[in-house]
């Protein structure tokens, strides 16, 4: 039997959408919040103009954000329908930094997480405006550590602009991102793909800054090569791997068969 088949499933691939009948009112609920009607107000119509702009459905019904933490970027991407390839919406600045290279494995030590998350969390009452919480630690990460170490916890893409491990925009930028992530929820997707990269693989600066690091960390490296692996498919096809978890807590990706293989997305250019 293939390796990845005896795998523990851990990240769910953007195909599987909740009953919508379950979300249904997901959004209204969400909008009885003084700082998500604020949202609304200041970003709805601006956001389905933007759509209309860039020939993309409104409103999105999946959702897939992934950030890069040396190049301080985060990219949406979306598409209306299971089957469809995603289609870039843009590319936001991240507007700060905490730690260095390598994933968080330890409460305290300011790292931003690296690896495959989804969305678990929608906080409408945040102290930095708006948030979207991940689901770190994953089981990746819990196995990954030692069980007698406080892996931390309560990562979250928030606004206000700082950082203490957490992926941070301006309070323009997070009221479009949770608009985005609140329509894509409230379509039925229930899990909602977040992968975080070191750098972006590729560009010859960051490839450089993240060669520094090399021999340092091999557990590190090793998860890097996986990560690259994953952000090539994407950008060969904009369609995600299916990632799973071993029993040492690796990552394990299967590939799905795709239709046609798109032209890349010129990614620098729509930028918010």
């Amino acid at each position: 039997m293939k390796r990845w088949m005896k795998a523990w499933v851990v990240s769910i691939f953007i195909g599987y959408a909740a009953p919508v009948w379950a979300q249904q009112n997901f959004l209204q609920q969400q909008l009885q919040y003084a700082t998500v009607q604020m949202a609304y107000r200041n970003k709805d119509s601006l956001l389905k103009a933007e759509f209309a702009a860039k020939g993309l459905n409104w409103p999105p019904r999946y959702l897939y954000i992934r950030s890069f933490k040396y190049d301080s970027q985060l990219e949406v991407w979306v598409k209306s329908n299971p089957d469809d390839t995603f289609r870039l919406f843009k590319v936001y600045r991240i507007c700060a930094l905490s730690g260095t290279m390598g994933p968080k494995r330890m409460q305290g030590d300011y790292q931003v997480p690296e690896g495959f998350y989804y969305i678990n969390h929608f906080n409408p009452k945040s102290s930095y405006h708006l948030s979207l919480g991940l689901n770190y630690p994953n089981t990746a990460d819990l196995l990954s550590i030692d069980h007698s170490s406080d892996p931390g916890g309560d990562i979250y893409i928030h606004g206000s602009c700082v950082s203490r491990g957490c992926i941070p925009l301006t309070d323009s930028q997070i009221e479009e991102l949770y608009l985005l992530a609140l329509y894509a929820h409230s379509a039925g997707q229930d899990f909602i793909p977040v992968h975080i990269f070191p750098i972006r693989f590729g560009n010859p600066a960051s490839e450089e800054f993240l060669s520094h690091f090399t021999g340092i960390n091999p557990k590190a490296e090793k998860l890097w090569s996986t990560l690259r692996e994953a952000y090539s498919y994407f950008n060969e096809t904009h369609q995600l791997p299916v990632i799973m978890t071993d029993a040492s807590g690796q990552y394990v990706m299967a590939f799905p068969q795709h239709k046609h293989q798109p032209e890349l997305s010129q990614i620098t250019s729509s930028r918010g």
